[in-house]
């Protein structure tokens, strides 16, 4: 299956952007090597019916399923992961893939995280 991905609002990447700086600034004071690959899990708020073409899609791009949950408020959450490193590039460029998962899909990306990895890199 081939995809044509569509474009990202840029205001949307640059807010998301801002969201993911805090998340690596945290990383970095607990000592990350963002270098180091590691499980990195990212979820989006949506139907059973629209994660199952999330995950058609995602799995393309190397993401598994690692879980569904409802909150409180009746949300679904799709909870999905991948390896990859954790570098500036990196996450800039898992966001912009997840919002194009969000746009095909019809659901809301949440956000990405991860464990701080401060061991020598292989």
């Amino acid at each position: 299956m081939s995809l044509n991905l569509p474009q990202v609002d840029p205001a949307r990447l640059e807010a998301e952007w801002e969201a993911d700086k805090a998340v690596l600034a945290n990383l970095t004071e607990n000592g990350d090597k963002p270098r180091i690959p590691r499980p990195v899990d990212v979820s989006f708020r949506g139907s059973e019916k629209d994660f199952e073409r999330v995950l058609t899609i995602a799995s393309q791009f190397g993401f598994v399923e690692l879980d569904r949950e409802e909150d409180e408020d009746g949300d679904l959450y799709l909870f999905l992961e991948t390896e990859q490193a954790v570098d500036k590039a990196s996450i800039r460029a898992l966001t912009k893939k997840c919002l194009q998962i969000e746009i095909l899909c019809g659901v809301e990306y949440d956000g990405w995280g991860c464990e701080a990895r401060t061991g020598a890199v292989h």
